[in-house]
């Protein structure tokens, strides 16, 4: 791979590895940080990359920058982070709130999961990466990677199950 396929990696991935990213740690900052941060790297291994398909060894580099972030934040202390959730946003319409309560569930659930299943499920349903492909990213063996993903849909489906007889 040449440096200068950066820009054209970029443009392709740039959507992916944010929804990646902002789905790993849930904060919208966090997440732009870490894809300048995945891209950065990207640039300065580029050309050691030999693998035929970048998307998965962007996810992989994505996933260790992710991981090297937790590491780093688990040795700070976050002081009001509340205070930002709670101003009021500027859109108020029904449609609006609706999609939001939603995306709480549903984020609620997902973080309500083990990390290694709430990792499978975000790289294979979400992201539409391969079992193979993930299961390299996670460096787990395909039968392992396929146990987390059904392991991961049942809990959600047990919780939406749940949800919906309490309503």
């Amino acid at each position: 791979m040449e440096k200068n396929s950066l820009d054209e990696l970029y443009e392709l991935y740039v959507a992916d590895i944010y929804r990646y990213l902002r789905s790993l740690c849930q904060d919208h900052h966090a997440a732009e940080d870490l894809m300048q941060e995945t891209f950065y790297r990207a640039y300065l291994y580029l050309e050691d990359c030999n693998e035929e398909r970048i998307k998965p060894w962007l996810f992989r580099v994505a996933y260790n920058a992710f991981i090297d972030y937790t590491r780093k934040e688990k040795r700070s202390v976050a002081k009001e982070g509340a205070y930002f959730s709670s101003l009021p946003h500027p859109e108020t319409t029904e449609g609006t709130l609706l999609r939001q309560e939603r995306w709480e569930e549903v984020v609620q659930a997902l973080s309500r999961l083990p990390e290694g299943q709430r990792h499978a499920l975000l790289l294979h349903d979400v992201h539409g990466l391969s079992y193979k492909e993930a299961a390299d990213i996670m460096e787990v063996g395909l039968s392992q990677y396929k146990i987390l993903v059904f392991r991961a849909r049942q809990k959600l489906r047990e919780a939406d199950r749940r949800r919906n007889e309490h309503e």
